[in-house]
């Protein structure tokens, strides 16, 4: 039987559709939650998730569903539910508090609030019932209210020590002028990734274990610039451990949030659009600098996976898909020996049975018990060149028949109950995947890649885009809504510069110039380092700055990356100037723990490489022109910055790079204009000659 809903139902988002029928009395945040709270008297009980947060599904189905725990919410708080992924201003701003008063973080976010929005009590997630140590949502519920009701002074006064506390913490984070950091930085990230690594596994540290695929994205690059082939070596053996793993969906492609064991077997089940993207670039770097298929087969799968599951018809891309189905993490995703006997031919079920590591018993055990699941998660169980050989195959034969097993599986699990997908489209995110797409496009020369990248770039822009460069955060259906933060104008800038160097369309450049200019108005000050939330949002107990990587790299990281590549791009000193006072608070932080940053650490070692910018002057559809085009985009050369100058009058081109009015083509051919360490050569129309300029190989 339905319950009737609460207020949740009129939202957009997946995650607090999840929850309109709880018979919590939730509110979205706003205005009419905090009134009712200063009307009534009440705390405010602050739970802050995402739809694929298997914790979250837990601690609904243990309190939020549950009677006498909503009976005692109503009583004692008002409880407000937030999307982190809607609202990441939100999630950011009070996970910093919960940090600071437990020394953790992590979701579901649990925050208790005084009316006027200061927390007092941070947690994450908490049971129905107190127990074997952990405070319990009953006992909560009850402290808190006891608190508020009898010692309210002493809860308003530790509310507003904490909130002083933070603040000084910022405070003093942003204090002072620090230097530019240098090549010592770098070397200082490359030795902490390299204590951390695992030699055995792959990967850094222990479990859980991420991808971190911005780690190996810097790691590549200062391969690239050292030569160093340690770096090689790491980015290597963590991909290809990988891909081998149950973390990567061997029957459906892509990558799992994470894996829970230090051998890349047991994932976290959900899929994130982010993780999709940044594992792709990852393969298609490793690919480039490698040559090796696999990296190449495994960017081409996961960005399969993203056009089957994650692309709305008209092109954007949906968010995530959940870890649980039919109220069970991973059920979607594993097997058990007889199924795959059931749905394959004897012979091809030996085969995958081997090849895929199937046990008759079963392979997985259940997390957080160790109890048996008795059904299989899919990996290669040993290298494939051994399993061809055990069955008398070559390489080829194994891969063309494990091919159609696959397929078989994939066809038959498309009939299962499929777990949740989260189909809000976010700005920051399709930005992401845009600069995925548009890479593996350049590097595999595949038009049907740069088609789909266009197709997301035209529903962003048209939908979330508005005047003078300013975004929006999420669209769900037709409804684009919430102000658009720093994540919003970094990535997206860093998906059209990408898009920009594949197509050559000037339209891209100059959107992502207008949205670069917007987030320096509006995100930037003159300490260095941008904001998360715009100087015309919502007014919030903080403003904060944050510069270190996360799942994905942070926004001053991304910002960095940006602001550098136009400048290379345009000539436009605002941009130099803004990555240089960037740079400069980055220093201080770096010295704490320098792979912290590794994004912001790709950005400078590309500029020491040294930095170069090719401008090619020729008809954009000319033999010539493309020779040379093609002659950058084969090789890893991520310190490039390319530029197409149309032989014939461009007034977009001209206008966004004034420089290119001398940059013209010889003799009536295609000319390349290499300009490295600010040092500019003579043109050539010969791609051997560009590249030997380049110091490519």
């Amino acid at each position: 039987m339905t319950r009737p809903a609460n207020r949740l139902i009129h939202e957009k988002s997946p995650y607090l559709q999840q929850h309109a029928h709880n018979p919590v009395d939730w509110y979205p945040w706003g205005e009419e939650a905090f009134a009712l709270a200063k009307a009534e008297d009440k705390p405010v009980f602050l739970s802050i998730g995402y739809s694929t947060c298997h914790w979250c599904h837990v601690m609904e189905r243990e309190s939020f569903e549950d009677e006498d725990i909503a009976a005692l919410m109503r009583a004692t708080v008002v409880a407000v539910k937030v999307d982190r992924e809607e609202r990441p201003d939100l999630d950011t701003l009070y996970m910093t508090f919960c940090q600071a008063l437990t020394g953790r973080g992590g979701w579901p976010l649990t925050v208790i609030l005084t009316p006027d929005g200061q927390p007092f009590f941070a947690g994450t997630y908490f049971p129905k019932e107190s127990g074997f140590g952990r405070t319990g949502m009953r006992e909560l519920l009850q402290r808190a209210h006891m608190a508020w009701k009898t010692n309210r002074q002493a809860v308003i006064g530790s509310a507003a020590q904490i909130l002083a506390a933070v603040r000084e913490r910022i405070a003093s984070g942003e204090g002072g002028e620090g230097h530019e950091p240098d090549a010592a930085a770098l070397a200082a990230a490359r030795q902490e990734l390299a204590a951390s690594f695992d030699a055995q596994n792959g990967g850094f540290g222990g479990a859980p274990k991420f991808p971190a695929p911005h780690n190996l994205l810097f790691l590549l690059r200062e391969y690239r610039r050292t030569g160093e082939a340690e770096c090689r070596r790491m980015v290597v053996e963590t991909l290809a451990a990988m891909r081998r793993g149950g973390v990567f969906d061997q029957i459906g492609f892509g990558f799992h949030r994470y894996a829970t064991d230090a051998h890349w077997f047991v994932p976290h089940f959900e899929k994130m659009l982010y993780d999709q993207a940044l594992c792709a670039m990852a393969a298609v770097e490793a690919w480039q600098v490698t040559g090796e298929a696999v990296f190449r087969r495994t960017a081409l799968e996961v960005l399969e996976y993203v056009r089957r599951d994650l692309t709305r018809p008209d092109g954007a891309f949906y968010s995530a898909e959940d870890a649980d189905s039919e109220g069970v993490e991973g059920r979607f995703y594993v097997w058990t020996a007889a199924e795959i006997r059931e749905l394959l031919p004897p012979e091809d079920a030996a085969l995958a049975i081997a090849a895929w590591g199937i046990e008759e018993g079963g392979n997985y055990h259940e997390e957080a018990t160790g109890v048996a699941t008795g059904t299989n998660i899919p990996y290669w169980a040993e290298p494939a060149e051994e399993t061809a050989a055990r069955h008398g195959l070559s390489p080829e034969t194994l891969a063309a028949r494990l091919e159609t097993c696959r397929l078989a599986l994939l066809a038959a699990r498309e009939k299962r109950p499929r777990p949740l997908r989260d189909d809000k489209v976010l700005t920051d995110n399709n930005g992401l995947m845009l600069a995925a797409l548009a890479k593996a496009a350049r590097a595999f020369d595949d038009d049907g890649l740069a088609g789909r990248a266009k197709a997301a770039a035209s529903v962003v822009l048209d939908k979330l885009g508005l005047a003078d460069g300013r975004l929006l955060h999420r669209l769900s259906g037709d409804e684009a809504a919430v102000p658009g933060l720093l994540d919003d104008y970094a990535f997206l800038a860093w998906g059209l510069v990408e898009l920009y160097q594949t197509v050559f369309d000037p339209a891209y450049l100059r959107r992502a110039v207008a949205i670069a200019k917007a987030m320096i108005a509006h995100f930037g000050d003159e300490a260095g380092g941008f904001s998360l939330t715009p100087d015309d949002g919502e007014p919030l107990l903080l403003r904060q700055k944050t510069y270190f990587d996360a799942a994905t790299p942070s926004g001053n990281s991304v910002a960095f990356f940006v602001l550098t590549t136009l400048y290379r791009l345009t000539g436009d000193t605002v941009f130099q100037d803004e990555a240089r006072k960037l740079a400069r608070a980055f220093g201080p932080r770096l010295a704490e723990r320098p792979s912290a940053h590794a994004f912001f650490l790709c950005g400078l070692s590309q500029l020491l490489a040294p930095a170069a910018e090719v401008t090619i002057a020729g008809d954009p559809d000319g033999r010539d022109t493309q020779a040379l085009a093609r002659a950058v985009c084969n090789r890893y050369l991520p310190e490039v910055a390319l530029l197409l100058r149309p032989d014939e009058d461009e007034p977009e081109i001209a206008a966004l790079a004034p420089f290119t009015r001398y940059q013209l083509p010889v003799d009536g051919r295609a000319a390349a204009h290499v300009c490295r360490a600010g040092s500019c050569q003579p043109p050539t129309t010969d791609p051997a000659a560009m590249l030997r300029l380049l110091g490519a190989k």
